[in-house]
């Protein structure tokens, strides 16, 4: 093992999260070798670590697709007492989420306790593939994708060229296919909202390449060996830079 810091040591072995781990630290509750830690400590493969005295070591890496229900919220615990993602995932280590889903958006989300690679994922300069199905009021005219597919300016600045088309239309509304590169707060709502036309339900179906295929909603599976060895390589792949319109 090479060496980490000690919060994320401690994350991995499923003490804390990150930030709940530099609590324990700057409480001068963890110690390596016998001796107090600090913030700036890294553990290598032979250190002894600690906690209250007890001592830890580091869990199996896990990798699980979930499909996120509604009403479900993407984090570990909830002040107001509603369900989470975590709690909706059996798994024998502690694995948490990649990212965000809105409360009532449904679908694919990665949960693992993999920390250095959750962090490339979600981070913008990389550019992982969100794919989303958006049912959305009225019907989306060519200018209305074409905005889309461009880019359209929020109060955060204009968004990236993403995909998008027109699955269906009807009287009551119609469905979207979006695939994004940016992971901004709301950006799908925002996005149609933008163009005329809110976001009635909302839902990802696949993440970096990786798709929900059966799973019901609630339900859970491992990441294969290849789709792992493909959110790895997805997290080396930089963004393409954007035009100074785009910017």
């Amino acid at each position: 093992m090479a060496a980490v810091r000690l919060n994320a040591y401690l994350a991995r072995a499923g003490v804390s999260s990150r930030r709940g781990a530099d609590e324990l630290i700057r409480a001068g509750r963890v110690t390596v070798n016998g001796q107090a830690a600090g913030l700036a400590t890294f553990v290598a493969a032979r250190d002894r670590v600690a906690v209250d005295g007890r001592p830890v070591s580091l869990e199996p890496l896990a990798y699980v697709l979930l499909h996120k229900p509604a009403g479900v919220v993407t984090t570990a615990r909830d002040t107001h007492g509603r369900p989470t993602v975590v709690e909706l995932v059996g798994h024998a280590v502690r694995v948490v989420p990649v990212g965000r889903l809105d409360t009532d958006t449904t679908g694919a989300l990665l949960l693992t306790n993999d920390g250095q690679l959750a962090h490339r994922l979600a981070h913008p300069r990389y550019g992982v593939e969100k794919l989303y199905e958006a049912e959305v009021e009225g019907v989306p005219d060519a200018e209305d994708l074409r905005r889309l597919r461009e880019g359209v300016d929020l109060d955060d600045g204009r968004t990236a060229p993403a995909g998008a088309r027109l699955v269906r239309s009807g009287r009551a509304g119609a469905l979207l296919e979006l695939s994004l590169h940016e992971g901004r707060k709301h950006q799908v709502k925002r996005m149609c909202a933008a163009v005329g036309h809110p976001v009635r339900r909302l839902h990802r179906r696949g993440y970096a390449g990786i798709e929900l295929g059966g799973l019901g909603p609630g339900e859970w599976r491992e990441l294969t060996t290849g789709e792992v060895e493909a959110l790895r390589r997805a997290a080396t792949r930089r963004a393409p830079e954007r035009t100074a319109r785009q910017r």
